[in-house]
């Protein structure tokens, strides 16, 4: 089972990383790099540029955008937290994600956060729409809230969801991080397994 392009389960299996020194550790954080990057960061940024030189108003493609950006934010939640999975803990583990990471706390105050938890992330996935009047928009300020309506810039949203991971990265590739490396080794051991 490959669990990144051309990476199989057991090159995973066979890393060595008890020891916060090891010199596997490159390999761990690399591997989690090309999984994300293959399954959600480069479809969504290939997504973003066939639409730029388009007319705004003939942009379609921010509700994918946004439906695989809210995946890969609650994946990135479940390494975080050494989740193998968000059953029964999707809505907390999203809400904190955008409430305590730092490219995100200071734009989703909790109230903001779980009303983008339901209107987007729950209105995409399970209604294959947004809820309320909210919408999806590829200008602007990252969000625009006038109390009935939510306005979420995908672009912006993407670009700091994107720079959010190469800080998650950077923490990983930090032999002090001891909880949080042992956090995305429970979740890549899960993934290695399944």
């Amino acid at each position: 089972m490959q669990i990144a392009p051309g990476i199989e389960a057991e090159r995973w299996q066979a890393l060595r990383l008890d020891e916060p020194a090891s010199p596997d550790w490159p390999e761990a954080v690399r591997i989690l790099e090309a999984r994300i990057h293959e399954r959600f960061i480069g479809p969504v940024d290939h997504l973003i540029a066939a639409e730029e030189a388009k007319p705004i108003t003939e942009r379609r493609f921010g509700f994918t955008v946004l439906a695989v950006d809210c995946l890969l934010l609650e994946t990135l939640g479940a390494f975080l937290d050494g989740l193998t999975n968000t059953r029964g803990k999707s809505e907390a583990t999203f809400c904190k994600f955008l409430t305590t990471r730092p490219l995100f706390k200071n734009e989703f105050t909790p109230d903001r956060a779980e009303r983008f938890y339901e209107e987007f992330r729950c209105g995409i996935l399970h209604q294959a729409e947004i809820g309320g009047d909210s919408k999806v928009w590829s200008v602007g300020a990252l969000l625009q809230d006038n109390g009935s309506r939510i306005i979420v810039n995908r672009n912006k949203f993407h670009d700091l969801l994107k720079a959010e991971f190469q800080g998650y990265l950077a923490e990983l590739r930090d032999p002090a991080k001891a909880e949080l490396r042992d956090n995305f080794r429970k979740k890549m051991n899960f993934i290695s397994r399944a």
